[in-house]
């Protein structure tokens, strides 16, 4: 009760610098418990915390330097220390990390499970010249074999299994990978020549509209989905841009845009009876990067264009070697690698859109007020 007090009556800036305090002390997970009884969650190499990694694929963050800021080590995270999904499961309260899938069982699964996987798309043949992955499909159908599991602690009720998979929290990050390791790698997939840029939006939209869908059909009904960020401003893509003055490939930037426009379209049709009960938040992860790049100062971020840690021009052309030795001064960096932000912006990220009092970052409210519902 006190926390919340006081975070009433601090300005956004100081709220922010308390939450960032928060997750460094590890003070947000010592309050009386978990916001929501579980948090499930799916993705990809943003979001992955060790399901990779033993899968015969390049797509893997199991070495150092991965990790080095991450307090068990290694485990398969792509980047430095936590995650978004980390950051945000300790705001949430949880005590310990969600754990991933390919290594939980039994109990332990009606805390949550992290299913997330490296190059993993909404189209199954996304990230296939990486290696081995775990689609959205194959996801969401490992969350299928989690719900029949978990319906024996229960006894075999399905209405209080129902009831306690409605309480929870349920996150989905996809979409990155189909536009990377897809519709932007002519070369390996035709789906460029295939699609025009909004009949391929209109497609991974019908798919990932179905996918929701089963989820909700399995029990989910507290979700967050979020936009695709701004990739045509990440170092693996500055690292082959020669355009105009604009400092990102903004021709892909408005190629992501058309994909981001009907998500928050089918999130509202969800939340207005598509799917009855059910409760979408839309994580404006495009605007919430955007306000990073723009405001990097403002946020203790001095380096914006190139990785900690990566081989070429703005270590941007090939991600972490095995045993590279990263910047030193991590938190001034806002891309750990060629990819994926640091540890430092991904706790930036967790906390605007855990507490924005505005709906500029989440839409129609903020991750706080959904754990609440």
């Amino acid at each position: 009760m006190k926390m919340k007090l006081r975070m009433r009556h601090l300005g956004d800036m100081s709220v922010a610098l308390f939450l960032v305090s928060c997750l460094a002390t590890r003070a947000c997970s010592q309050q009386q418990g978990p916001q929501v009884p579980c948090f499930f969650i799916f993705g990809d190499s943003l979001v992955d915390n060790g399901n990779n990694n033993r899968m015969l694929t390049l797509a893997r963050a199991n070495y150092r330097p991965y990790g080095i800021d991450f307090p068990l080590g290694v485990t398969g995270r792509f980047t430095n220390g936590r995650t978004y999904v980390d950051a945000l499961a300790q705001l949430l309260g949880f005590p310990t990390y969600i754990p991933p899938y390919a290594r939980t069982r039994g109990p332990a699964l009606l805390r949550g499970v992290n299913y997330a996987s490296g190059a993993a798309g909404i189209r199954d043949e996304t990230g296939n010249n990486l290696g081995d992955h775990a689609s959205m499909n194959q996801q969401v159908a490992n969350f299928g074999d989690t719900v029949t599991q978990m319906r024996r602690n229960f006894r075999g009720d399905t209405n209080a299994l129902n009831s306690y998979l409605s309480r929870c929290l349920f996150y989905s990050g996809m979409g990155s990978n189909d536009y990377l390791n897809n519709y932007f790698m002519p070369n390996f997939y035709t789906t460029s020549s295939d699609y025009t840029a909004k009949a391929y939006a209109a497609v991974l939209l019908k798919d990932y509209s179905r996918q929701l869908t089963q989820l909700y059909s399995l029990g989910a009904r507290k979700v967050i989905v979020t936009a695709v960020g701004q990739i045509g401003c990440i170092p693996y893509q500055l690292a082959r841009y020669n355009g105009n003055n604009s400092r990102c490939n903004e021709n892909i930037n408005n190629v992501i845009v058309l994909f981001n426009s009907g998500l928050r379209k089918m999130v509202d049709a969800f939340n207005k009876g598509q799917l009855p009960g059910a409760k979408f938040v839309y994580l404006d992860s495009y605007e919430s990067t955007k306000d990073l790049y723009l405001n990097a100062a403002n946020f203790g971020f001095e380096v914006i264009d190139k990785g900690c840690c990566g081989v070429g021009r703005n270590n941007g052309q090939i991600t972490c070697l095995p045993l590279q030795q990263p910047c030193t001064n991590r938190t001034k960096y806002l891309f750990w690698d060629a990819f994926h932000p640091t540890e430092a912006a991904n706790i930036m990220l967790a906390k605007t859109s855990y507490s924005s009092r505005t709906h500029s970052f989440t839409y129609p409210i903020n991750i706080q007020r959904l754990a609440q519902l």
